[in-house]
């Protein structure tokens, strides 16, 4: 594996052990009584603060019942195919990339550097019945989010919005919160803008002058 692959795939260990753990419902403090591992190194490691050890990972991929490819990425890819084929419809290609990943919340990290500021695109596979309210959670934090395609939930403290293709969000991730896909109907991708530090977005542009005098 090349050093941009090996960056690549530490950067997005974090948000897949994050999100792997909130699918089965635990808490850090679950996931310490069960492994030994303390609640801050699980913290840093689920928000890029830190790498992750081989020990460490072994352990996690134990708990959480997932292999080391899954949280990795590296499972074997499907061989090309020896003939080109039609373009897919937007949906059925969204879909195709999401089985990549599983059937579950794909993250792909948009940034190689671990800790500090970073970004990461997320994909909420489709659902056939309504949602049941996001189960929400709290840590350390700010949180940037942007909506590309889909419409999604957002539970926040007992806030409940739904947002739309190019709806933007932010919020201290201290208070409670949670998403899913809004559905029925296709997936949701979204962009996340995290800063674990509780580091926030800067608007440089300057207000637009106001009309002139005459």
């Amino acid at each position: 594996m090349a050093g941009d692959e090996v960056a690549d795939t530490l950067a997005a260990m974090g948000p897949r052990l994050r999100a792997v753990r909130e699918r089965r419902g635990v808490t850090l403090t679950d996931v310490c009584r069960a492994t030994g591992i303390s609640p801050s190194t699980l913290s840093r490691i689920e928000t890029g603060r830190r790498k992750p050890t081989l020990e460490v990972l072994l352990h996690l991929s134990k708990e959480y019942g997932v292999c080391l490819d899954e949280l990795a990425a590296s499972g074997p890819t499907a061989p090309a195919a020896t003939t080109a084929a039609p373009a897919p419809a937007p949906d059925v290609e969204r879909t195709a990339a999401l089985r990549r990943f599983g059937d579950d919340k794909a993250v792909l990290p948009l940034t190689r550097y671990v800790g500090g500021l970073h970004a990461h695109k997320h994909v909420l596979p489709a659902v056939q019945e309504p949602p049941a309210r996001p189960r929400q959670v709290s840590h350390d934090g700010w949180e940037w989010l942007c909506v590309l395609y889909g419409r999604l939930w957002l539970a926040l403290g007992d806030q409940d919005l739904v947002l739309g293709a190019g709806d933007v969000a932010e919020f201290d991730t201290r208070r409670p919160h949670g998403l899913a896909n809004a559905g029925p109907g296709g997936p949701v991708e979204y962009l996340v803008m995290f800063g674990p530090q509780g580091e926030r977005l800067r608007a440089r542009t300057p207000p637009a002058p106001g009309p002139r005098a005459r």
